[in-house]
């Protein structure tokens, strides 16, 4: 029979949660959760932490000021609405309050149901109830005991790491860092394409509270890493913050694309010492595997690599692991990764092998369109593309590039594709206004919610009517000021 307890909050509210012989316990906390499972009660393993004022300031201000998981107008972070709080509620486990009694501690949601192993993930492991980290789908060696429906594919990875990037620019725009962004600290669920933040109790706001760690193994930056034999207090010593964040961040999203990690390669640092070795390999002589001018740790057989993901990510990647490596303030922030992973998903296609288990790919290099994780050549009758163009200000008539769309059957058009100035943030609107489709070998664009939409002839293309899409197709997507004009090509360049 379960033993339930009471947790009493720092408001006065009590909050029942069930007694466990061998609560799972982390590094810094341990968990019991609610009788309906829908929270969970955590207690720091150190008793003293109560007794830090600092450590409940913090905490206030997470769950107050800071929070983007709830609405200004109930103390949560300013210009916070209802809806984009709920929004990030999905993203992150944020910490709802303060626990004062039996122990200091804290409630937080419970993680939803699709970040546990259920029975069927795998028939070789007993996963059952384990939380989904993200190395289990990252690491080859992990992933092959993994059941097929578990890993996902290609786009479900992409969406992931939007995802991803959109949270930490939401936390950075706060003013925070997490300080311990890892495998660990993010659970993601490929067969949804969904991912979730996690200990979030120990973020740094920058003036104010400094970290409390420094990371994990093969996520904390060169940089944290260089200077972790200095002692504490050292001005010479660098401590977490967003800049570490982003190498962190950099690191999970080449994992979650690539399967790999960006700096575990083939080169030995110290032939003596592997304490040595590792501490060189992840600080001061870091090496990513695809730094194109200095190959001493590429391993010598790479599948894919950064340039397989298209012209936007490879550039990221690059400033992430070669510019900015060694230099925090060359690293690309999360906002623009956020960004080149939108426009990067706008060039996925689908394989049109049936039997390729990543389903998807970047369909960027129209000269070569091979998927490259099975090696199929897409038909040319499929490479067709809309390049879509924004009106310059003030100069009626006139068009710059805003971006390109690498077209697909049943493929859905928003807003972001109709009109310039229009962001798929977590304020966007997101009611599909048009879709594609491939019908008795012709390419076609249905109105779906469009108001304005023009023929290439000028006339209006009312909802539920199309629009024929060939090579040298133009027309206007909306008639609005910010509508994109939208040229088709069709076949390789």
């Amino acid at each position: 029979m379960s033993v339930i307890a009471e947790a009493v909050l720092a408001d006065g509210r009590k909050l029942p949660y069930v007694v466990a012989d061998d609560p799972p316990r982390g590094g810094m906390k341990y968990t019991y959760f609610a009788p309906d499972k829908s929270y969970v009660v955590q207690f720091f393993n150190d008793p003293m932490v109560g007794l830090d004022p600092n450590t409940r300031k913090r905490l206030d201000a997470i769950i107050g000021r800071y929070n983007p998981t709830r609405p200004e107008s109930e103390g949560g972070a300013p210009g916070n609405s209802a809806a984009i709080a709920t929004y990030f509620s999905g993203k992150f486990c944020w910490p709802t309050a303060i626990v004062r009694a039996p122990e200091f501690g804290i409630v937080c949601p419970a993680y939803p149901s699709n970040f546990f192993f259920t029975e069927e993930a795998s028939t070789v492991l007993p996963l059952k109830g384990k939380d989904k980290r993200s190395r289990w789908f990252t690491s080859f060696r992990n992933r092959q005991y993994l059941e097929l429906e578990e890993l996902g594919d290609f786009r479900a990875m992409l969406q992931m790491s939007i995802s991803l990037a959109r949270s930490i620019r939401r936390m950075h725009q706060a003013g925070l860092a997490h300080s311990d962004l890892s495998c660990n600290n993010v659970l993601i669920d490929p067969k949804s394409g969904s991912c979730v933040v996690i200990d979030i109790d120990s973020l740094v706001v920058p003036g104010l509270f400094p970290p409390e760690v420094v990371g994990t193994h093969g996520y904390i930056a060169p940089e944290v890493m260089e200077s972790l034999t200095l002692p504490p207090g050292d001005p010479n010593r660098k401590l977490p913050s967003s800049y570490t964040d982003l190498h962190a961040l950099a690191v999970l999203l080449y994992e979650y694309l690539l399967l790999r990690h960006p700096l575990e390669g083939p080169k030995i640092y110290s032939p003596s010492s592997p304490e040595e070795d590792d501490f060189l390999a992840f600080g001061p002589k870091a090496t990513f595997i695809e730094n194109p001018h200095d190959t001493s740790n590429r391993p010598p057989d790479l599948p894919m690599t950064i340039h397989d993901l298209g012209p936007y990510l490879e550039k990221l990647f690059l400033r992430a692991f070669v510019d900015g490596l060694h230099h925090p303030d060359e690293r690309p922030t999360a906002m623009e990764w956020e960004k080149g992973l939108v426009k990067t998903w706008d060039l996925l296609h689908p394989c049109e092998n049936p039997e390729c288990a990543a389903g998807w790919f970047i369909l960027h290099d129209l000269r070569h369109p091979v998927c490259p994780f099975c090696g199929t050549p897409v038909k040319r009758e499929n490479l067709l593309r809309l390049h879509l163009k924004s009106p310059l200000r003030g100069r009626i008539g006139q068009w710059m590039h805003a971006g390109e769309v690498a077209v697909y059957h049943n493929m859905p058009l928003f807003k972001w594709h109709i009109l310039a100035n229009t962001f798929p943030d977590e304020k966007a609107d997101r009611e599909m206004q048009a879709y594609i489709c491939k019908h008795q070998g012709q390419w076609l664009l249905v109105n779906y919610k469009v108001q304005g939409m023009t023929s290439p002839r000028g006339s209006l293309v009312p909802t539920g009517q199309a629009i024929l899409l060939r090579n040298g197709t133009v027309f206007r997507a909306s008639n609005d000021a910010r509508g994109f004009l939208i040229e088709v090509t069709q076949g390789q360049d």
